[in-house]
């Protein structure tokens, strides 16, 4: 009991403070309690906080559920609904009404139900069936997929659709099995070894298997808080997917399982996200290859351009290389000229040197001197003479082999419109054109009378 409880009748205390005070004694004898009754007179104000009163044939209680609660709720409780609420009582001490401050709240049906999942669970989890170290590898690219569900049921087509948008290669078949009742259990276990029978017979086995339906009550996914289909699960060779319910769902086969999806579509872009990734891959290269053929088509259209260009006038790039070796011919000229004149001039001045020495000794000294470098010098001017004719067969031959009437000597010709341009097409031309063709040896004009 508080200390602070009033103990002696003569003690006069405010309304407020006996309020406090009744508050603080009931939290302090009731920490946590679970109470089944029905729902009446609920109220939810914009607050997000739900007001209701819970009641039997014996008494009522007001409740409150604040918002932060409320919201993990996978129900919409409604007047008249059988539950079982938990939380702590408490006192409203401005109105002094007594009130349970609900943590939780679950459907009637649902409370025993869920105590038994928590039992299961705690018990599979401490035996390892929920280790993460042993769950198996997702296939990356699976051939066969196999989808245990009921056929009526929203789920399988929404996995069938995911799966053959995704991943249209797959192969996929439906292991058909019931999902709801008490004989689900039994049938979701036999989907699963007929999986395993089919593997032993065929040549394109399963690759990896998908378990799900759609969301519902805690009841309606019973079948898969199954001890047996959970241990089943357990010991599959094969990598099962859990796509059971919406996102707020839980079951034993979704722990149990070596994927958990939150729902049945997930289950499908999980099973297929490899594949969708290579079709982007598949398709950025394509863009990729797209782009760089008509990027070379585009480069060599331009050199075909400028080859087309430099056709349209042969003749100027003959004359252009010509008028150079003119050039290089005269310069070439005009050194040996100047060589010529200084020899000359240096035996000249030698002559007179020797004339002037009256020694005629030194005369055929410088005699034989002057004929050594005369002779040394037309060997240079030879061999000059020689290089120079060398680099200009070589400047010939190149500039003949780049000509365009290189080609022409080899049989080809070159036609053009009045206008001097070279035609690539047929369609360039039409009847009554006047055309020149380019021979190798001359030129011939002539008048188109006929297309074919």
């Amino acid at each position: 009991m508080c200390a602070d409880i009033v103990e002696h009748e003569d003690e006069i205390i405010s309304v407020g403070q006996l309020n406090q005070q009744a508050k603080k004694l009931l939290e302090n004898q009731f920490k946590g309690v679970s109470v089944l009754g029905e729902i009446s007179n609920i109220a939810r104000p914009s607050s997000g906080h739900i007001y209701f009163t819970l009641k039997d044939e014996d008494g009522a209680i007001r409740c409150a559920m604040f918002r932060s609660q409320n919201l993990r709720l996978n129900f919409e409780p409604q007047n008249g609904d059988q539950c079982v609420l938990k939380g702590q009582v408490s006192l409203y001490a401005p109105r002094g009404d007594y009130q349970l401050i609900v943590s939780s709240m679950q459907p009637a049906g649902a409370g025993n139900l869920m105590h038994q999942f928590e039992e299961l669970k705690m018990k599979l989890d401490a035996e390892g069936l929920f280790d993460q170290a042993i769950k198996k590898t997702l296939p990356k690219h699976p051939k066969h997929i196999g989808i245990i569900t009921s056929e009526s049921t929203a789920a399988f087509q929404d996995v069938l659709t995911t799966i053959e948008r995704r991943a249209p290669i797959s192969h996929i078949t439906l292991i058909p099995a019931m999902v709801q009742g008490d004989t689900a259990p039994r049938a979701l276990i036999a989907a699963l070894r007929s999986v395993l029978d089919f593997n032993d017979l065929n040549r394109n086995p399963f690759d990896v298997i998908i378990i799900c339906r759609g969301g519902g009550s805690i009841e309606d996914l019973w079948a898969f808080n199954n001890e047996s289909l959970a241990r089943e699960i357990f010991d599959f060779p094969l990598p099962i997917i859990s796509g059971v319910g919406h996102e707020i769902d839980f079951t034993i086969t979704d722990f149990v399982s070596d994927v958990r999806a939150p729902t049945p579509t997930a289950a499908a872009e999980l099973v297929t996200e490899n594949y969708f990734q290579l079709t982007d891959r598949l398709q950025e290269v394509k863009t990729n290859l797209s782009n760089l053929m008509q990027g070379l088509l585009a480069e060599n259209s331009q050199k075909i351009l400028l080859s087309a260009q430099s056709l349209k006038s042969p003749l100027t790039l003959l004359k252009e290389q010509s008028q150079s070796l003119d050039n290089f011919e005269l310069r070439l000229l005009r050194a040996i000229q100047s060589i010529t004149t200084n020899t000359k001039q240096n035996f000249q001045i030698l002559s007179n040197q020797v004339y002037q020495s009256s020694s005629l000794q030194k005369f055929r000294i410088y005699k034989d001197q002057l004929n050594n470098n005369l002779e040394s010098l037309k060997v240079q001017q030879a061999n000059l003479i020689e290089k120079r004719k060398l680099k200009l067969q070589s400047m010939s031959s190149n500039l003949k082999a780049v000509s365009p009437l290189a080609v022409l000597d080899r049989g080809y010709a070159i036609v053009m419109n009045n206008k001097g341009q070279a035609l690539k097409s047929s369609k360039e031309v039409k009847v009554g054109d006047i055309l020149k063709t380019r021979l190798a040896d001359g030129e011939l004009i002539s008048n188109v009378s006929k297309k074919n």
